[in-house]
């Protein structure tokens, strides 16, 4: 018999994530998608997040435990690992087995045998819609699952910390209602639709994830194609400049992909993904255009002569119920973010991408209707 969860946030948020699976299954099954996963209920939900937390806080030789635990039984995984003896789902377990499942995609199987939830194995590979888990530091938890095509980042669908629940907008109801603006930041936040991987591969959240991850910080900007107007907003002259346009990226999307070449041009993709999210690293920022070919790195930002600076921009996180509010650049980051932000500013069709060592994230994109920039924190897209 499971014991009843002593995490609260565990209890309220397991309805919330019934209920999100329980519409997305539907939804799939609607358009005809296969290899679905099965639906978490609430009773599972819960006593899964309850152990992973308190587990969250019990370091094993010296080392916080970072776990990824998966909600299905082992058939539904292809080539599982699978114990002989499935194994009790409590904090001291999933601290045990900790270190054998941090490394990324690796998952602990979990499922309800009888009325019990056990660890059953570990897997690499998960259907469509399944329930993850995962464990970032100690009292911060992310359900997630497995993105529609299963390439790319994980679509994230709470951020538990402590007794904080944010629950992500997944229709982006907590933007303004302003066309452009909804476009612009729509093309990021929102869920990768149902078609060929280069159709449901969401670009800009793999290249922020990637530029995340390297954890130096960075600036990405986003230019339209086929004009050099944003030179005008880059001091010269650019040390890095890239002539021809880097174009790896651009020419893997554009190919037409077979299902035996998909996983070849995945890790392919994966490899460019990387290779831009590296340049951000370097001091200055990234120049690619909406086609994704690099333009430029280590480009320094630098207001044109006539041009105002950017006095204050209003801000919004996709979180259900979040409302914007407006602040003075010294509330919101440093240099690397005022830079940003007054290249969109003067820039008004670009995107700036800023990531803080800290791991937080900004995308910024001027709003026609506010008349103002606009900083979207993205972070509890990425973890």
């Amino acid at each position: 018999m499971q014991e009843n969860p002593t995490y609260q946030a565990a209890i309220s948020v397991a309805p919330l994530v019934e209920e999100h699976f329980t519409y997305h299954l539907e939804e799939a099954r609607k358009n005809g998608e296969t290899n679905l996963a099965s639906k978490p209920d609430a009773r599972a939900v819960a006593g899964i997040v309850n152990a992973t937390f308190w587990a969250s806080f019990r370091p094993e030789e010296g080392r916080f435990p970072k776990i990824s635990l998966a909600y299905l039984p082992p058939e539904q995984s292809g080539q599982p690992l699978v114990f002989e003896n499935s194994l009790p789902l409590t904090p001291g377990v999933l601290t045990k087995l900790a270190p054998a499942v941090e490394r990324p995609e690796i998952h602990l199987g979990v499922w309800t045998f009888g009325e019990e939830l056990r660890v059953w194995g570990a897997t690499r590979n998960i259907p469509s819609y399944c329930f993850v888990l995962e464990d970032i530091e100690p009292g911060l938890l992310v359900v997630k699952h497995r993105r529609r095509g299963g390439f790319g980042k994980y679509a994230n669908v709470v951020v538990l910390k402590g007794e904080q629940v944010k629950v992500i907008d997944q229709e982006g109801t907590s933007l303004p209602d302003c066309p452009v603006l909804l476009k612009a930041l729509l093309a990021f936040t929102a869920a990768a639709t149902n078609g060929p991987p280069q159709q449901s591969l969401n670009v800009l959240v793999q290249l922020s994830a990637s530029m995340r991850a390297q954890g130096h910080g960075g600036s990405l900007l986003v230019v339209p194609s086929g004009t050099e107007r944003w030179r005008e907003s880059i001091a010269k002259p650019i040390l890095y400049s890239v002539s021809p346009a880097f174009s790896a990226l651009a020419n893997l999307l554009r190919q037409k992909v077979d299902y035996d070449d998909r996983r070849q041009w995945e890790i392919e993709v994966r490899r460019a993904v990387d290779m831009i999210g590296g340049l951000t690293a370097v001091d200055g920022a990234t120049v690619i255009n909406d086609r994704y070919e690099v333009l430029a790195f280590g480009a320094k930002i630098w207001r044109p002569e006539g041009r105002l600076p950017v006095e204050k921009w209003v801000t919004t996180e996709p979180i259900v119920g979040n409302l914007p509010v407006v602040v003075h650049p010294t509330e919101h980051g440093g240099t690397r973010h005022f830079s940003a932000a007054q290249f969109v500013h003067d820039q008004r069709d670009a995107l700036s991408l800023v990531a803080s060592q800290d791991g937080k994230f900004t995308v910024f994109a001027w709003s026609p209707c506010e008349e103002m920039v606009h900083a979207h924190r993205v972070e509890s897209l990425l973890m």
